[in-house]
């Protein structure tokens, strides 16, 4: 069987057995596309592969400057192959298995402040039909912590605003509930108003969130107008659709929410993916010490017992 029949067979395996998103799955292609490369120019086949062959193929993405996140991926999905491989029995032995993912130093997301994000939404001019879309799309990404894809793809059947919730349809297709808060809903039914006069496109007559021409809004369009909100306040951060989901989950975290609610929240699978946002801004936590540490503390009595 040749390497391209083999990785259409992963490729069916990974969306019909593993239910991974169609942009995950790509992910996983293209970065085995570069280990396909590498077996090629050898002449290697996958029966004849060994552990000494992938440490040749990872010192050579080093020698490559690729950075050692992207390694560590590239690694990751290389191993998810071969255990394919094994688990079809296409090859007997693993050689992937002992192969080492670099540990790379935790990079702690970009956050916003409160202020920081008010400033945003204050400048969208929301006399405009665009302007009050895109300030229900921000207020929605960051008062339900979404990610970019689950805000474009909101569907009016998701929307159960009596109750408080939307419906949202994350990674794998998992569907979870997550409250909405009353300030984005007031603002998407603000949005409504315009949206009820805009021409749709066939197909799109349940997408919340239209783009000019009457289809579902794209992430590269919310990107351009959250950046551009952003420069117009001087934001010196660097800024994308998902600061709004860390800043979410960071000021719950902040704010004493529990960590187990805040994962379903957000969708993760496995909690130690929403535990990056455990780290607490540092003039925060400078606050809570000087607000209630002991030696801190402001008495009711001024003038302490003479010792």
């Amino acid at each position: 069987m040749t390497h391209n029949s083999l990785i259409d067979r992963y490729k069916r395996y990974l969306l019909l057995e593993k239910n991974l998103s169609k942009n995950t799955i790509n992910a996983y292609l293209t970065d085995l596309q570069k280990f396909n490369a590498f077996v090629e120019a050898r002449q290697l086949t996958y029966q004849n592969i060994t552990y000494n062959h992938l440490e040749e193929f990872v010192a050579e993405l080093h020698d490559l400057n690729i950075v050692p996140r992207s390694v560590a991926r590239i690694i990751s999905g290389v191993k998810s192959f071969f255990r394919f491989l094994v688990l079809n029995e296409y090859i007997s032995d693993d050689p992937a298995e002992l192969l080492e993912i670099p540990k790379i130093g935790l990079k702690l997301p970009v956050v916003l402040s409160l202020e920081e994000i008010d400033a945003i939404l204050g400048a969208i001019d929301v006399s405009t039909a665009e302007g009050t879309r895109n300030y229900a799309i921000i207020e929605t990404l960051y008062s339900c912590g979404l990610r970019i894809s689950e805000l474009t793809h909101l569907k009016f059947s998701d929307l159960f605003f009596d109750e408080g919730f939307i419906r949202i349809e994350g990674k794998g297709s998992k569907q979870r509930l997550v409250p909405i808060s009353d300030i984005a809903i007031q603002k998407i039914n603000d949005y409504l108003l315009y949206r009820k006069q805009k021409k749709v496109k066939k197909g799109n007559e349940d997408i919340v969130f239209l783009s000019s021409r009457g289809s579902a809004i794209s992430r590269i369009t919310v990107y351009y107008y959250i950046q551009q909100y952003a420069d117009a306040v001087n934001l010196k951060k660097k800024i994308s659709p998902h600061v709004f989901r860390h800043s979410f989950a960071t000021h719950l975290l902040e704010r004493g929410a529990n960590i187990r609610v805040i994962q379903e929240m957000l969708g993760h699978e496995k909690i130690t993916t929403t535990e990056i946002y455990t780290h607490i801004d540092r003039n925060f936590l400078r606050q809570e010490i000087i607000e209630h540490h002991p030696r801190n503390k402001k008495w009711d009595d001024p003038t302490p017992t003479q010792r």
